[in-house]
């Protein structure tokens, strides 16, 4: 009886994964012996969840400012472009998710679907009316900063993919991005401290993606702004407390979104003297780190530990590949995907309308 157990166990273990693939767990270190692959197979499982929302209006949480009757109109109506996937964010999550599957996996099963979905909402009057939406007075602050950087993240997977089709969409999108890149320009100044939360207002990862886009198109004015205010906001940070992580909604680590940006704005020998006062912990090949446990993937809010698990491996993998000695992080990346990968297509729309963004995040930095 036993051993049908075990067998029973591990025919389940592959069937959540939908293939064989070296994912394997050492059990004496508790950490992958594989690193997780990308490949078609995968990208083909994760394609499914962007697809099953951006077309997907409701449940939707618009997060509305209301400044009369007249902006109580449907989803489709307020954000022509990303009305899908419950909320504004997460229908940019899912083009992003899109665009990044179709450029490195141009052979997709559904890519005819995936390019078709594309061209009908990253339309030219689509994208007029999101930034007429920015533009009301109430709407200023509107997404400020996740919203914004998940954008500024989509323009720059099309700016970077060299094709007639990616530059049109790119055309399109582009009149957004300069406008939520001057409203960051503009806002940042004003902010006089970090928000250090694990959650959408995380300061480090906006701007982490923003300073990514910047560079990517060559946006001086962009770079230099987040530059000044990363070093500002983080420079003299010593001993992160980072053993009072996980918060019990968390999808970000406050630590580790705080060293990625800074792994960005300082140069290789200022970084690692930076990161060894900040997270001394991290150099020590024998560190340990327990990957976030989710109890319930059908509430929501549990849920975000899966996108945290995601997103504390694209950090690990950062460091692991910029400061030597830290290449053991690596291995704790890999087991943080794998704790999660496997069960972000189970069905809960709680997580999969923006799970795989995440996961394609952290296996695309590895």
């Amino acid at each position: 009886m036993r051993y049908i157990f075990i067998l029973s166990a591990v025919f389940l273990l592959y069937a959540c994964q939908g293939k064989k693939q070296d994912h394997s767990v050492d059990k004496i270190s508790g950490v992958a012996e594989e690193r997780p692959v990308l490949d078609l197979i995968e990208a083909n499982r994760l394609a499914d969840l962007p697809l099953g929302c951006i077309d997907k209006e409701y449940p939707n949480k618009l997060n509305q400012t209301l400044s009369s009757d007249d902006d109580l109109l449907p989803p489709r109506d307020l954000h022509p472009s990303f009305y899908g996937c419950f909320d504004w964010h997460s229908s940019v999550h899912g083009h992003w998710s899109t665009v990044m599957l179709l450029k490195q996996f141009p052979n997709l099963d559904k890519a005819e679907e995936m390019k078709n979905l594309l061209s009908k909402r990253l339309t030219d009057e689509n994208i007029g009316r999101e930034i007429e939406y920015f533009l009301q007075e109430q709407n200023k602050t509107f997404e400020r900063t996740y919203g914004w950087a998940w954008l500024l993240k989509l323009a720059e997977e099309l700016y970077t993919w060299d094709t007639d089709f990616a530059r049109e969409l790119y055309n399109n999108l582009s009149p957004l991005a300069e406008l939520i890149s001057d409203m960051y320009i503009e806002f940042l100044p004003r902010l006089y401290y970090p928000i250090r939360v694990g959650t959408h207002a995380n300061t480090a990862f906006g701007l982490s993606f923003a300073y990514d886009y910047a560079m990517a198109t060559a946006n001086d004015s962009l770079i230099l702004s987040i530059k000044e205010r990363a070093r500002d906001f983080y420079f003299y940070d010593r001993q992160c407390p980072f053993s009072w992580e996980p918060g019990g909604n968390d999808f970000l680590s406050p630590c580790l979104e705080e060293a990625d940006i800074m792994r960005r704005v300082l140069d290789a020998e200022e970084y690692a003297g930076w990161l060894g006062n900040f997270l001394p912990e991290l150099s020590d090949p024998s560190f340990t780190l327990e990957p976030g446990i989710v109890s319930d993937r059908a509430d929501g809010q549990l849920a975000h530990l899966d996108g945290l698990n995601f997103s504390r491996a694209w950090c690990l993998y950062g460091i692991a590949s910029s400061v030597p000695g830290y290449e053991h992080l690596a291995r704790i990346a890999d087991e943080h995907i794998m704790h999660s990968l496997p069960s972000i297509t189970d069905g809960n729309y709680e997580g999969g309308h923006w799970l795989g963004s995440f996961a394609l995040l952290a296996l695309d930095t590895q």
